[in-house]
């Protein structure tokens, strides 16, 4: 009787973990690897392997926020993406929106460029760089939070941003 309690806590605690993180978790994918269809499956397997461990990371947690963990497991997925993959992402992120109220088609053009340019100057930067950037301007990510996620000191991660940001600069720069 106190297995059954046991694990019917563990699996509503899983089911809240799900819910607060489903859009953390498929956001980081789809940004990671660049069309819905992968970044589903991702987030499935991603979660898959979470609910696989969540007792362990449970436990070790000390309380903390699982979101990192997460973040940190949909990362080493798509990690293995592209290594079993070798390849790119087959199509650049056109459909992210730019626009929430009605702009003139000389505006829309400009602004549709202009998030281009972005997503391309990311998508060039080595992989840590653009995981950082993913996790702390897509997803919110506070540094403390990035730093475990990518097994890295705040310190480390905070040189990272701002590298990473720096570079992003440099490369928008060179395109007007």
């Amino acid at each position: 009787m106190e297995q059954v309690a046991h694990t019917a806590e563990l699996d509503a605690e899983f089911t809240a973990l799900y819910r607060a993180h489903l859009r953390d978790v498929y956001s980081y994918a789809y940004y990671r690897i660049g069309n819905h269809h992968d970044a589903e499956d991702l987030t499935e397997q991603t979660f898959l392997q979470a609910w696989r461990h969540f007792e362990r990371a449970r436990c070790e947690s000390d309380g903390r926020p699982l979101r990192p963990w997460l973040i940190r497991i949909a990362h080493n997925l798509a990690a293995n993406y592209y290594r079993d993959r070798a390849r790119r992402p087959q199509s650049p992120l056109e459909d992210a929106d730019v626009v929430s109220a009605p702009h003139e088609t000389e505006e829309l053009v400009e602004g549709r460029e202009e998030l281009r340019d972005v997503l391309d100057g990311v998508a060039a930067l080595p992989d840590d760089r653009r995981e950082a950037l993913i996790m702390r301007f897509a997803l919110g990510m506070d540094n403390r939070e990035i730093a475990r996620a990518l097994g890295r000191s705040e310190g480390a991660t905070k040189v990272l941003l701002h590298r990473a940001i720096k570079q992003l600069e440099g490369a928008l720069g060179a395109h007007g």
